[in-house]
């Protein structure tokens, strides 16, 4: 199978992950009335599922090198597919709970899963390209989400709506199925090798490259939630700027993200100062961050603002994956992207209501002054895993089919 099929099937997976992750948020309008609930009560729904998601993701980053990428992968689509079609049934808010939680257990499934399988089976030469990729495809599963979900819930229900974004995602996760045999194995022990025990595993993951590296991810996604989640009322707060402009610069922003991963994944294969580009990165999207927080800006630079933060966070994604790939032992993949993944969901949970509260006490410029700070404690923890990673960079063996 050519290195170009692997990626784009892999990363079909992962904008199936992203398209679902807005699927019922994007209905919260609707199931507020159909529900007769509160925004705090749907708000507690997302966070049921980042929490079953970051929980399970390193278990089941174990379960992707004991049995393999692929079988654990299409397991948790096809249950992650049909928590999403459960929730269209759902007779009351409070079975949406346990059907969010299970849906979360699916998500868990996509990062130690494909990345597993990029480490595997992807050139050696193509890996950062195949990150950045596979990055870009989750956004386009955010893109998608509203153009599906929302047109069939406006013109029939939103349960249509959940069943149509349910059998769009079983559909993509069929045709992985049928394109990807024999993808993703475990990994035999090489002969004579004596199996690792959980004692050594656990060793593996509680390793500081590895836990730094965790905080990082954790960090990313707190500062990313406050751009993507509350960039717009925050900048309506600070210009009183029109609220479709507000909403362009979120927009630019994206786009901003989208073309930094191209661009990152283009340069990873290419330069191996993996820290510098991830350190320049993200003190890029700081300045930007910081820029918009005066308040000073003209108007029509927000966009670019916005837009050059995107950018400057997109081009470190594939060097930060390059740095975890070169920390990772063989046959770890799984187990560690997993972990180092679930930061991901931590920073999720945690970051909103500390964003929330700045708004609600009129203080837009603290929230971004707090989003630049954490991007400032990012680059202390990429070049904490850099420097830990660098002396024995060359004898690290890449990492072979753990999944």
């Amino acid at each position: 199978m050519t290195d170009v099929r692997i990626i784009a099937l892999i990363g079909a997976a992962h904008m199936v992950s992203h398209f679902l992750q807005l699927a019922i948020p994007l209905l919260f309008p609707l199931l507020r009335d159909a529900f007769g609930v509160t925004w705090v009560q749907l708000g507690l729904i997302a966070t049921v599922f980042y929490a079953a998601s970051g929980l399970m993701q390193t278990i089941a980053g174990f379960l992707v090198d004991h049995f393999g990428a692929r079988r654990v992968l299409l397991t948790g689509m096809t249950l992650y597919g049909g928590a999403i079609a459960a929730a269209a049934l759902a007779p009351s808010y409070w079975v949406l709970l346990p059907l969010a939680a299970l849906a979360g257990v699916g998500n868990s499934v996509f990062h130690p899963a494909d990345y597993a399988m990029i480490n595997a089976t992807v050139s050696p030469r193509r890996v950062a390209r195949a990150y950045s990729v596979h990055g870009i495809c989750g956004n386009l599963g955010w893109v998608l989400a509203p153009a599906i979900v929302m047109p069939v819930a406006q013109y029939a229900s939103w349960r249509m709506g959940l069943v149509a974004a349910a059998g769009f995602a079983l559909l993509v996760t069929l045709v992985i199925a049928r394109l990807t045999p024999g993808l993703g194995r475990a990994m035999p022990a090489p002969a004579g090798a004596t199996p690792a025990s959980l004692a050594t595993d656990v060793r593996v993951l509680l390793a500081a490259p590895i836990v730094i590296a965790f905080g990082y991810f954790a960090l990313l996604s707190g500062a990313f939630t406050g751009i993507q989640t509350f960039a717009v009322p925050a900048v309506l707060m600070i210009y009183a700027a029109p609220l479709t402009l507000a909403a362009g610069a979120l927009t630019a922003f994206l786009i901003g993200n989208a073309s930094g991963l191209l661009a990152g994944g283009l340069l990873a294969d290419r330069v191996k100062r993996h820290t510098l580009v991830a350190v320049a990165g993200v003190l890029c999207a700081a300045a930007f961050v910081m820029a918009m927080a005066s308040g000073v800006l003209p108007l029509p630079l927000l966009a670019v603002a916005m837009a050059g933060t995107g950018f400057a966070l997109g081009i470190t994604s594939p060097a930060r994956d390059m740095i975890v790939r070169a920390a990772t032992p063989r046959g770890s993949s799984g187990k560690v992207f997993g972990f180092v993944y679930s930061g991901l969901d931590l920073g999720s949970l945690v970051a909103p209501p500390v964003y929330g509260w700045f708004l609600d006490h009129d203080a837009p410029r603290g929230m971004f002054v707090v989003v630049a700070a954490i991007m400032v404690a990012m680059i202390l923890t990429v070049v904490q895993v850099g420097r830990r990673v660098a002396p024995s960079h060359a004898r690290v063996p890449v990492p072979a089919p753990g999944g």
